[in-house]
């Protein structure tokens, strides 16, 4: 009788002071189906709040330890009475992440990626590769193979934890962890690279790794086992110098980033000191409203404070002249914020790493095992110990391994200022419009290196480990303004004034938006810019129609067959799911 009269006042308590203003709007309270959501309380959760929510019919998940945060699962009726509690300051939907494709083989030609943005000069000239700087990789866990180990054969995790409901152990079993650990900093150990004078090497083979599993068997994860793992690391931060956090996983935009936990979570990290560098998605390809893949970058990756990555297709030459941005890198500006993203490109597609034996992507792609004889000269067809996949996945720790690099130069650099830098000394590109069509399925797709597919350029990691240059403000991306009256593009930093020292318009000559961006940045003679589902109303309802049925993601109609596409990679499977970032 009490817990009935409890509830009652409850719910009047929500109806009165309109406790549903504080619930995200992709939570459904419509049925009494379980709902996964995370709460953020105005004070840190205890007892008290868990067990109210267990008098609500639902079950605590986890505490993440961040944002005041706790994960819950709990009818969709009951998420009003719980809103209703003084302590709650928002509900939010707890997300499922998964890190889900990977392209059928692609040939013989390897990627080139890795001379292409100069990591073999990193060591050979400037004589780094990320030594004692601690790289958090939050993925599908990690395995102590030969090429995560040092030269003498010691296992380089130094820590690692898993955040898989029901799962304990830290291993990949999924095999898109180790592939983004060896992209980051692997040895090449089981390489000779006397076929191709060069070994299938990560970008910093010196780096420590922490690594922090939230995805399961499948590649699946949620929202509340992220924030979980990036609270880790911010605890662990002094402990193991972590400087670097690894982010090669995201979802849709659902709401404005200052109310999405996942993207506040990142700035968190940020704010610690931790240089977080993250996916943008794979969802280039999809012109679902007629805007060619633009407002499609996945959340983490819409915070203004965090390095968004995209990929680019290096066509297997070790030059960057003819390499071009690879068609399924999403493209901002973000959903709803309008936040110029990503912020930086990097090689991404069709790239050599470890190879997770016996893993889902593993037994699932056989064909995605590079043979012995593709890296070893005069060894057998057999296969061997790397893999080959694609996605902004890949691009992103490549950045990753840059920004490390450039820790272990100068260990005083702060997350804003490596942003910076890497944006300031990546290579321009020129506004060049262009066609990209897939040779097999015949699809083509239309693209221009403006600042939301390219951001500030292209990756070069001689020159930013040359320059010296240190802004003293916060480097948020920009906010994009659009004119409907003149289809006008320009670039707001009213959000932060600070930032204006940097990249503003009256920024100083070395930091002045066309020195980070490049003159021909903004091509707004493109019909995109003027169409609704981008910058009108249309986009505060996009993320419910887009990604709220298996449409887009259910079968590989939208897709097609690219197997012998120059940047295949997305394969949809999934209704419920990410498939933007990974592959």
């Amino acid at each position: 009788m009490l817990c009935r009269h409890f509830l009652a006042l409850t719910f009047a308590a929500a109806v009165a002071f309109g406790g549903t203003a504080k619930i995200a709007k992709d939570v459904d309270t419509k049925t009494a189906a379980e709902a996964n959501v995370i709460v953020r309380f105005k004070v840190p959760p205890a007892a008290k709040h868990h067990q109210h929510v267990i008098a609500l019919g639902g079950l605590l998940k986890n505490v993440p330890g961040l944002l005041n945060t706790a994960a819950y699962s709990i009818p969709g009726t009951m998420v009003p009475l719980l809103a209703a509690d003084p302590d709650v300051d928002f509900v939010a939907k707890d997300h499922v992440l998964k890190a889900s494709a990977a392209p059928p083989w692609i040939g013989a030609q390897p990627d080139n990626g890795w001379h292409a943005i100069g990591a073999d000069l990193a060591t050979s000239v400037f004589g780094f590769t990320g030594a004692g700087v601690g790289v958090a990789v939050i993925d599908s866990g990690m395995d102590n193979l030969d090429d995560l180990k040092d030269p003498t054969g010691k296992n380089r995790i130094v820590y690692q934890q898993s955040f898989v409901p029901g799962d304990t152990s830290p291993a990949d079993k999924y095999g898109h962890g180790n592939h983004v650990a060896g992209i980051l900093g692997g040895t090449g150990k089981d390489s000779t690279g006397s076929k191709f004078s060069y070994t299938v090497r990560g970008v910093a083979p010196g780096v420590n790794f922490i690594n922090l599993r939230v995805l399961d068997a499948q590649g699946q994860g949620s929202d509340s086992a992220v924030i979980a793992a990036i609270a880790r690391a911010i605890q662990l931060q002094s402990t193991y110098n972590i400087r670097v956090m690894n982010l090669s996983l995201g979802r849709p935009v659902g709401d404005y980033c200052a109310n999405d936990l996942l993207c506040q979570a990142v700035q968190k990290a940020w704010q610690s000191g931790i240089a977080v560098v993250v996916a943008a998605g794979n969802d280039g390809r999809d012109n679902t409203y007629g805007t060619n893949g633009y407002a499609t970058v996945n959340v983490p990756g819409n915070n203004p404070y965090v390095i968004t990555v995209g990929a680019m297709n290096t066509e297997g030459t070790q030059t960057k002249t003819d390499d071009v941005i690879a068609t399924y890198s999403s493209k901002g500006p973000t959903l709803l914020d309008h936040t110029a993203k990503p912020d930086i490109v990097a090689p991404g597609n069709r790239i050599y790493s470890v190879r997770d034996n016996g893993s889902w992507l593993d037994n699932t792609y056989p064909g995605n095992r590079v043979p012995h004889k593709m890296y070893i000269n005069g060894g057998d067809t057999g296969d061997g110990s790397y893999f080959v996949l694609s996605g902004t996945s890949m691009a992103t720790p490549v950045v990753s391994g840059a920004v490390a690099l450039m820790i272990q130069q100068d260990p005083t650099l702060t997350p804003d200022q490596i942003k910076a830098r890497l944006m300031k000394t990546a290579d321009k590109f020129a506004a060049l419009s262009y066609t990209i069509t897939d040779p097999t399925s015949g699809q083509t797709f239309a693209e221009q290196n403006d600042i939301f597919t390219v951001g500030a350029g292209y990756l070069n990691i001689a020159t930013a480990l040359s320059s010296t240059e240190k802004v003293s403000s916060p480097a948020p991306s920009p906010t994009a303004i659009f004119d409907p009256s003149t289809g006008a593009v320009t670039l707001s930093f009213a959000g932060d004034t600070s930032s204006n020292v940097i990249w503003g318009s009256r920024g100083n000559v070395l930091w002045g938006s066309s020195a980070v961006w490049g003159t021909n940045a903004i091509q707004s003679d493109s019909a995109v810019w003027g169409t609704s589902a981008v910058w009108g109303t249309v986009s505060a309802m996009r993320g419910n129609v887009l990604w709220g049925s298996g449409a887009v993601w259910g079968t590989n109609a939208l897709w097609g067959s690219t197997s012998s596409s120059a940047d295949n990679t997305l394969w949809g499977s999934s209704s419920t799911a990410i498939q933007g970032d990974t592959n």
